[in-house]
């Protein structure tokens, strides 16, 4: 496992850490041994960080780790996230009552007096314009109730204005083979200001996985299912914002040029760790064979130039038209 370093924490975290969303719902049925399971199966292949957010599973998903934390002996980071309860979701509820409820409430879940990494959960775009909001954040710090916060955004334009807050540790955005643009306009900033970067939908639901099948079928708690045009929340976080059938022929041309030695999940998840700016990638997984799969690409050899060029080209032949300006 490679290790990396989170924005100005001084954490050194798993290059390829775990993304706890699927473990709480919305991805199909869940088992929670099976999830422990894989939870542990994670921490012993080298996982010290996972991301998770309190209307996962309404708490399931933090729950979930709190027990990990019980049972491992190891020692590791968790990251949750704030703001996606309110109903609705507006500017107005990102406010010291709410916000200061919300961490009571995941403190409670995680069963800890301190949250490692408190993230807004994609909050509307006037909120990055309101410095009263990161006030609270920084008044939870000083109040001991976090250790650290940062922000997980839709648009590459709500991360620059985010890290102009100088206490901003994080930013977490989609960053995958489908989704190019924060490479092109964002990490140059991060790095400059030593912001982390969180990567996530690093396999574009699964579509990345080369798994899915034209026919492929979904629950209907599954959100690649219910959500694929933004019925519930913002599309781009289904499949990245690709139209389904597009996507899977871009994983045709992608299985094409994948290297020797590696599945498609893995050439996935050790293209996005080619770039430097990228503190880690959180795919997700439910059972204990995927986190296998997944997290054993951080010890796979770099991609070559050649490899990185064809990728490019697969991304703006197939793909950019449908997302680059999007978000």
């Amino acid at each position: 496992m490679q290790y990396r370093t989170l924005g100005r924490t001084g954490w050194r975290i798993s290059a390829l850490s775990f993304g706890a969303w699927a473990i709480g719902g919305t991805w199909g049925p869940t088992l929670e041994s099976e999830s422990l399971a894989a939870l542990h199966r994670a921490v012993e292949l080298g996982v010290n960080f996972f991301d998770t957010a309190d209307v996962y599973g309404d708490g399931i998903s933090e729950r979930l780790l709190a027990k990990l934390r019980r049972q491992s002996p190891e020692t590791f980071y968790i990251a949750t996230k704030a703001g996606r309860r309110l109903n609705p979701h507006v500017t107005e509820g990102y406010n010291r009552t709410n916000l200061t409820a919300f961490v009571e409430r995941s403190l409670k879940n995680l069963e800890t007096d301190a949250l490692d990494l408190l993230q807004l959960h994609c909050p509307p775009t006037p909120v990055y314009y309101l410095p009263e909001v990161f006030g609270i954040l920084d008044d939870l710090v000083a109040a001991g109730k976090l250790r650290y916060y940062g922000v997980s955004v839709e648009k590459v334009e709500e991360a620059l204005k985010a890290i102009e807050y100088p206490n901003v540790q994080s930013v977490q955005i989609i960053f995958n083979m489908f989704r190019h643009r924060p490479a092109e306009l964002l990490f140059e900033q991060v790095q400059k200001r030593q912001v982390g970067i969180l990567a996530r939908v690093p396999l574009a639901s699964g579509m990345l996985t080369g798994k899915l099948k034209p026919e492929s079928a979904f629950a209907a708690d599954d959100h690649r299912l219910f959500n694929r045009l933004g019925e519930a929340f913002d599309r781009g976080e289904t499949f990245s914002g690709v139209d389904y059938n597009t996507g899977l022929a871009a994983v045709e041309a992608l299985k094409a040029i994948c290297p020797a030695g590696m599945s498609l999940t893995q050439f996935a998840l050790r293209w996005i760790l080619m770039f430097d700016a990228v503190t880690c990638a959180i795919p997700g997984a439910k059972r204990p064979a995927q986190v296998d799969e997944n997290f054993s690409a951080a010890d796979l050899p770099p991609l070559s130039d050649e490899t990185m060029a064809a990728v490019r080209r697969i991304y703006d032949q197939r793909i950019r038209e449908l997302v680059h300006h999007y978000w």
